[in-house]
């Protein structure tokens, strides 16, 4: 479920049935905990420890001071106060906070860095999903060969 998701419930006769909104999950990963893998979450992941693999949250990615990622970030906001070794795609802002590390590219839409925040890869300013529908477009060959053919024989 995205974050945007409700719950129905019945209240009544006379109320009829109504829609109340429905809180994203917090899952965190506590300082001590290792782990390794791809992480999925459709709310907020906060990493406290360490997660060898990229981290998917459909709402925002939390690395607390002494957290670490190794691996790329996927997320609609990132807030870095620890460290993240990959890629960070951030549909809409990314906070580097005093005394993190980033050592990866950056592609969001907004970015907050603060004095003592470290980046150390580029940094690009565009909406990351409309980059990756590009990309995927501009793969495909065009209809009527505008690709590369082969022939095997």
């Amino acid at each position: 479920m995205s974050s945007g998701a409700a719950i129905r419930t019945d209240v009544g006769a006379r109320e009829g049935p109504r829609t109340v909104p429905r809180e994203a999950a917090l899952s965190v990963i506590a300082a001590g905990t290792s782990i390794a893998g791809e992480l999925n979450s459709d709310g907020i992941v906060k990493v406290e420890g360490t997660v060898i693999g990229s981290v998917r949250a459909d709402r925002q990615v939390l690395v607390a001071k002494g957290g670490r990622i190794e691996g790329d970030v996927f997320t609609r906001e990132a807030v870095v106060g620890g460290e993240i070794r990959g890629a960070i795609l951030a549909d809409d802002r990314v906070e580097v906070q005093t005394s993190s590390i980033i050592e990866g590219d950056i592609t969001t839409q907004r970015i907050l860095v603060h004095e003592g925040g470290e980046v150390n890869g580029h940094v690009r300013m565009a909406n990351p999903q409309a980059l990756i529908q590009a990309a995927q477009r501009s793969a495909k060959p065009e209809a009527g060969g505008g690709g590369i053919s082969t022939v095997s024989g």
